[in-house]
């Protein structure tokens, strides 16, 4: 059995001109393909670093113009890294602080999102439930926490679940809603497809109005993370007593005139609060990368 070959120049040498193509298309792009990533990379990484360059900038300058008598109000960033780092004392009350203050922001957060998710999809199968609910959300969100801690001293005393609730009502609001709306928003066509199949509430919610409302879902969470930490810090303001985390140590290094400290824990707290986001924005892209466009990142 003989394997036919080609024996007309023309084709022969149409074929090798067609892998030269080719084979210079593949070159070309194996060359682009570095700078192209490089780029990108400083996209990235080039506006956060030069917006973190003039924040330091814009800090010196009005450090520097305050009057001889309030300087303590607003010190530098070099004494800051000074006396709130380097300082071995400060680290280790910052870093006992930061860990509860963790602690109590991602239990609250765990708890918002247990109830939140429970309510939105209790909203989404009765309406008239979302119809009675949805006010009292938002004057949950409307009502001044400190209105409210009498009441919350007298069900949870002053400790640790007392913070708790505080962040739990804080971080709330944006996870029903955005879950909510999600879930409101599947597609007619895929919804009336599911009805045709006569599939149950439990199949439609598993298989269609859930993953739907995953991208709205995490943005809610992303906005519930940072508020977790604001509803952590607002607490232990509130219940100031136990054992003290960002939220005390800052009322204590503002009593005690001790700025840079000061500074430092708010410095620390920014950063628990980018942590938890990013975190998030993470766990996004990670469930939806494969099938949902706000997922998709230039390789």
């Amino acid at each position: 059995m003989s394997v036919a070959t080609t024996s007309n120049p023309m084709q022969a040498g149409a074929a090798g001109a067609t892998g030269g193509f080719v084979a210079r298309a593949a070159e070309d792009i194996a060359f682009v393909e570095g700078p192209s990533r490089a780029r990108r990379l400083r996209a990235r990484l080039l506006p956060p670093v030069l917006a973190f360059a003039a924040l330091i900038a814009v800090w010196y300058f009005f450090a520097w113009r305050l009057h001889p008598n309030r300087k303590f109000l607003l010190p530098t960033p070099d004494a800051v890294i000074t006396k709130g780092l380097w300082n071995a004392q400060a680290f280790r009350e910052m870093m006992g602080s930061l860990l509860l203050t963790t602690e109590v922001a991602l239990v609250g957060l765990v708890i918002a999102i247990v109830l939140g998710l429970g309510l939105a999809v209790a909203m989404y199968q009765f309406r008239p439930l979302e119809r009675a609910a949805y006010p009292y959300l938002v004057a949950l969100q409307a009502i001044p926490i400190l209105a409210i801690v009498p009441l919350m001293t007298v069900a949870f005393g002053y400790g640790f679940n007392s913070k708790v609730v505080v962040c739990v009502i804080i971080a709330f609001f944006p996870i029903p809603t955005n879950a909510l709306l999600g879930m409101r928003s599947v597609d007619t066509g895929m919804g009336d497809l599911f009805t045709l199949q006569r599939a149950n509430w439990y199949t439609r919610l598993r298989k269609l109005s859930f993953p739907n409302s995953l991208p709205a879902l995490f943005a809610g969470l992303r906005i519930s993370a940072g508020l977790s930490v604001v509803g952590a810090i607002v607490g232990e303001l509130f219940f100031q007593q136990g054992r003290p985390g960002l939220g005390l140590r800052l009322t204590q290094y503002r009593q005690t005139l001790e700025y840079p400290q000061l500074f430092m824990c708010l410095i620390w707290a920014s950063l628990l609060g980018i942590a938890v986001y990013l975190f998030f924005g993470w766990l996004g892209n990670r469930a939806l990368r494969n099938w949902h466009e706000s997922a998709r990142v230039e390789a």
